[in-house]
């Protein structure tokens, strides 16, 4: 079984219905709002009341915020920060038990696979301050995380905590990058190294890797999944990343 959470009830139920749909198994949706220490903790009590254990936590919740430096709103910096960075120490804090209980084997430990981006590592020409501070943030603290969660219960158990950081992928929150490229110029994705953007299925990819045992012994790390942005830079409008 897989487990969702949305804000949006409706989208969430129908995302749930839809992903039962593509093969065996069932996708459950559970509305719930991880923006805040309080909702993290329902969701995760929720969670423990239909199930006595979690194999895999992925932390894929986020939002953005773009306004000039010098009028850069305080609120949408805290709202970033709290749904970026402080959602997944809380929301994986909240679900240790959980975690703890699916280890039977150190050869096939608990699961943490936290969604970074590659706006973590790189400069952009987009004013989005708390956007790219908090991804590096998500970066490091997966890190952090890693390391304080590899030995359990005395070296007994483990949780392995790792980061996909996408590239460009259109998503409802990216369709803005839009603004940037001019009329008549290319596409961004033409000016990826690998000739396009991003799609879901290239996020799934690196996400049964980690959870699967071929991802067992990673733990800490950081997978840019970008099509080659960060191997050299590319062209948005007049700016190059």
């Amino acid at each position: 079984r897989v487990y969702i959470s949305s804000r949006k009830a409706s989208a969430c139920e129908a995302t749930a219905t839809e992903l039962t749909g593509m093969g065996p198994g069932e996708c459950i949706a559970i509305p719930g709002d991880v923006a805040t220490d309080a909702g993290c903790k329902a969701l995760a009590n929720e969670l423990s009341s239909r199930e006595s254990c979690l194999h895999v936590l992925v932390n894929n919740s986020g939002t953005s915020w773009g306004e000039p430096l010098e009028s850069y709103s305080e609120v949408g910096w805290s709202k970033c920060m709290d749904l970026n960075v402080a959602a997944i120490f809380q929301m994986t804090r909240a679900c240790l038990p959980l975690l703890d209980a699916s280890v039977t084997s150190l050869d096939d430990p608990a699961r943490v696979i936290n969604i970074g981006s590659v706006s973590g590592f790189l400069h952009q020409p987009f004013p989005t301050y708390a956007y790219d501070s908090s991804k590096a943030a998500v970066h490091s603290l997966s890190r952090k995380l890693a390391w304080d969660l590899a030995k359990r219960d005395g070296g007994k158990k483990a949780i392995t905590v790792n980061v996909i950081a996408p590239g460009f992928v259109p998503t409802t929150m990216s369709a803005g990058l839009s603004n940037y490229t001019a009329p008549g110029e290319d596409p961004i994705g033409s000016t990826v190294p690998l000739g396009r953007m991003g799609r879901a299925d290239d996020m799934a990819g690196a996400a049964l890797f980690f959870a699967s045992k071929a991802g067992a012994w990673c733990t800490g790390a950081v997978l840019p999944v970008d099509g080659g942005v960060l191997v050299g830079p590319i062209q948005v409008g007049n700016s190059k990343l």
